[in-house]
């Protein structure tokens, strides 16, 4: 309760200069007025164009790993093509060639791939 009555006045100690702008013209708006809409707008947009599409990469990137399973076809971010033969908590092993065999980070793992080598598409991932 305590607090809340000093946010309250912190707050009011804050705000009560911006509102009562002294020597203000009747023509004129505040700056309160003027920049704080045009700092929503902006942060609106850059939600929608940045941050939100981001957040969806990262879901499906996380759908992708959770979903790894053996025989995968995988390409690593460093350009490497092998099969998935185990999977671990943080970690998969791959065989890359004749018994050839890595252990990567399931974060490295850059995308699942069809048997003719192209991208899987997460439509392609869920038909199966």
């Amino acid at each position: 309760m305590n607090s809340a009555i000093h946010l309250t006045v912190a707050l009011l100690t804050l705000a009560v200069p911006l509102l009562a702008q002294e020597g203000e013209q009747p023509g004129q708006t505040s700056f309160i007025g003027s920049v704080l809409p045009m700092m929503l707008v902006m942060f609106v947009i850059i939600y929608f164009l940045m941050i939100r599409p981001e957040q969806k990469k990262q879901k499906t990137k996380q759908k992708m790993m959770e979903e790894l399973k053996k025989g995968d076809r995988i390409l690593t971010i460093g350009g490497i093509m092998g099969t998935v033969s185990n999977r671990k908590e943080n970690s998969v092993t791959i065989k890359t060639g004749d018994g050839t065999t890595l252990e990567v980070a399931k974060t490295a793992v850059s995308s699942v791939l069809n048997k003719d080598g192209s991208e899987k598409t997460p439509a392609t991932s869920e038909k199966k």
